[in-house]
């Protein structure tokens, strides 16, 4: 018999599509788009195409394993708990909860995915992991400046006369808002994209600019100095709502629109344009992740925002500093789900400087790993030394659906379910304000659990077994007590598959902001003012390190991967594609398909050439998540430094050097 039905893409990106999902003998044979989600519109990417392959895969990890003599041997689920509950009750009892530290990362969105919070709080509470490779940097600077990262919904778009595409992709990564794009396009307005690459969305675009690497903020400066010089700024906002504009007429002040240019390589005539782009309201700007994944990433979208700011698209139709949309997330309850309060010893990481802290820890030193939702080995920056991190401790858990380069490191693996083999609820932080519900479709093959289910039976194992005592229905409804207050519970949700949250769908329009001052603050009130700053790997800041390596190396996101989770599930066997500026090209006598070695300090990886020619010169682009069978990861180049907020990555900040080499893939 064969049924289609609706469900929900889990993976954590800009679009959370809705699915319609065929199914045949309690199997996925087809995973399309949902025509009546009211933001996807039936429309989905290859990478939720991808949930059927990766649901069916033979490559699957199916039962239990355990590493005896360097070897993985299958065990009974019975084994691995017991004697993974024993090591967590030895280790608490020797050394400490804290002994422990459990990595975790964000790949996938399915709310129940934070139960792993309650398990660990449950345990005594653990090292955990703060900041956030991805946005994280981004998120905490407009929380200096707004309060709040918050975003306009979809169509407001509509309205905008001029939209800025910054340091983002959108073709790539959030097809649905490209489509968008396209429409205002048609109907009148103009789109730039300014970004280091010449992309796809770059292509649409009436205007593209090319700025250097991690100098966004400096641009925009100079964005601001010409509105100030013009006399075009919002003086009525900037008077009743803003806190700190002085320190910023100061600080823009001590650099002038020639030294902007020369920093950013963006011509005099380009800035003075983009002036006029900005206060020809309404202007929406739309920012990227990569932009702040710099040393200065959190000072770049300060200066971002406060260009919106002071060129008056703050809190009006067609505006925005939209870089997030923290307010979806906030519609539910998850404090319900994790025991916060059950912690009695508590330790905190950084997310990028995992690896040099487990090696360095003491007081306790860290004794078990547990990783769940992510492959570290891969994604977090500076591999050589995560790799030697996670080898080094006794005991090593991954919860996973394959062998990743994590995995393989492992001394326990624990297969897991795939989204259509459990039931969850799904939503994005990052562009629309709707959420999913994504229905249990197919059983599990094998012997692979849902992470509920883990944390459940080891909990039971460790003496707090009436904290999980709760079927997924009732998980999911503590989570949706505040929205079912006010009108929108869970059982309309599972009816209708997907529903508008309520959230303000243009942020900031009373003028009333989170911050101390209950105004937009250019000079935050508990952290301080902005900074023409730099990133840390430039001529700038390091002129013979840029000596040595004179190249910028970019690490998008991948096309066909959410980050490392597909690379080996590919029909073609993928390859390391280092792409290059034409300059480098030119410089170096390469052509397309050259092989060549991609160095510097931290380590080293080989790829296949790919010229770019309009891609900023200088720069060089190697999408990230490529496992090391396939040639990566490119983090063995990458810096394991936090932004100048301490709450995001340097993945960009990353010089290096290239050269031919004469060897086969």
């Amino acid at each position: 018999m064969v049924e289609i039905l609706k469900s929900a893409c889990p993976l954590n990106c800009w679009d959370n599509c809705g699915l319609l999902v065929t199914i045949e003998n309690d199997k996925i044979i087809k995973v399309d788009g949902d025509p009546s989600h009211p933001i996807t519109k039936g429309k989905i990417c290859g990478r939720g195409r991808m949930l059927e392959t990766r649901t069916n895969s033979p490559e699957r990890l199916l039962y239990p394993l355990k590493k005896v003599n360097g070897e993985f041997k299958q065990i009974s689920w019975n084994q691995a708990l017991n004697e993974i509950a024993f090591k967590l009750k030895e280790i608490k009892d020797q050394y400490g909860s804290a002994a422990v530290l459990h990595s975790h990362d964000y790949a996938n969105s399915g709310i129940l995915k934070n139960l792993d919070q309650r398990f660990f709080n449950g345990y005594g509470g653990v090292t955990e992991l703060y900041g956030s490779l991805c946005w994280g940097a981004g998120i905490e600077a407009q929380s200096w400046d707004f309060g709040d990262a918050y975003g306009h919904e979809p169509d407001d778009v509509l309205a905008s006369k001029n939209i800025v595409i910054w340091g983002r992709n959108v073709a790539r990564t959030n097809m649905h808002f490209y489509e968008k794009l396209l429409e205002v396009k048609k109907n009148g307005a103009k789109i730039f994209v300014i970004d280091p690459l010449f992309n796809a969305t770059a292509k649409i675009a009436d205007k593209y600019i090319s700025v250097k690497p991690g100098m966004d903020g400096i641009l925009a400066a100079g964005i601001i100095k010409e509105i100030l010089r013009l006399g075009l700024e919002d003086r009525k906002f900037i008077d009743q709502h803003t806190h700190g504009f002085h320190d910023v007429e100061e600080l823009i002040d001590s650099i002038t629109i020639e030294k902007v240019s020369e920093m950013t390589e963006v011509p005099i005539e380009t800035i003075q344009l983009l002036a006029k782009v900005f206060v020809d309201r309404p202007t929406s700007t739309f920012m990227g992740l990569g932009l702040q994944r710099y040393k200065n990433g959190g000072n770049t979208i300060r200066f971002i925002d406060a260009l919106v700011a002071i060129s008056g698209n703050i809190g009006i139709q067609g505006g925005g500093a939209n870089y997030a949309n923290l307010q979806v997330g906030q519609s539910f309850d998850l404090a319900n789900l994790t025991l916060n309060e059950r912690k009695t010893s508590h330790r905190k990481f950084s997310i990028m400087k995992q690896a040099e802290e487990v090696l360095t820890a003491v007081n306790p030193e860290i004794k078990m790993i547990f990783v769940t939702c992510g492959n570290p080995v891969i994604q977090v920056p500076d591999s050589a030394i995560v790799e030697r991190a996670f080898s080094s401790v006794s005991t090593l858990v991954v919860v996973e659906q394959f062998m990743t380069d994590t995995a393989h490191l492992a001394d326990y693996i624990l297969p897991t379910t795939t989204s259509f083999e459990e039931e969850d609820v799904y939503y994005s932080s990052m562009y629309h304000h709707y959420v999913n519900y994504g229905p249990k479709l197919v059983s599990a093959p094998g012997d692979a659990k849902s992470d509920l289910w883990i944390w459940t039976q080891l909990a039971e194992r460790l003496g707090f077994g009436e904290d999980f005592k709760y079927s997924r229905n009732q998980w999911l409804e503590m989570t949706f007590q505040s929205l079912t207050a006010k009108g929108m519970t869970l059982d309309v949700l599972k009816e209708r598959h997907t529903h508008e949250l309520p959230v303000k769908r243009i942020p900031w329009d009373d003028f009333q902001f989170k911050t101390p001052t209950g105004k937009f603050e250019f000079t935050s009130t508990n952290k301080g003012g902005l900074k023409l700053a730099v990133p840390e790997e430039s001529k700038w800041s390091n002129p013979l390190l840029a000596e040595d390596f004179p190249y910028n190396v970019l690490t998008i996101h991948p096309l066909r991967s959410n980050h490392s989770q597909n690379y080996h599930l590919l029909p073609k066997t993928p390859q390391l594609k280092v792409e290059v500026a034409g300059n480098i090209a030119a410089e170096k006598f390469l052509k397309d398909g050259d092989r060549v070695r991609v160095w510097n300090n931290r380590g080293e990886v080989k790829g296949n050439i790919s010229i770019a020619p309009k891609a900023h010169p200088n720069t060089i682009n190697i999408d990230e998540g490529i496992w090391k069978q396939f040639g990566g990861s490119v983090n063995n180049l990458t810096s394991s430094r936090e932004s100048d907020n301490g709450l995001g990555s340097t993945l960009y900040d990353c010089l290096v050097n290239l050269e031919k080499i004469n060897e086969l893939p």
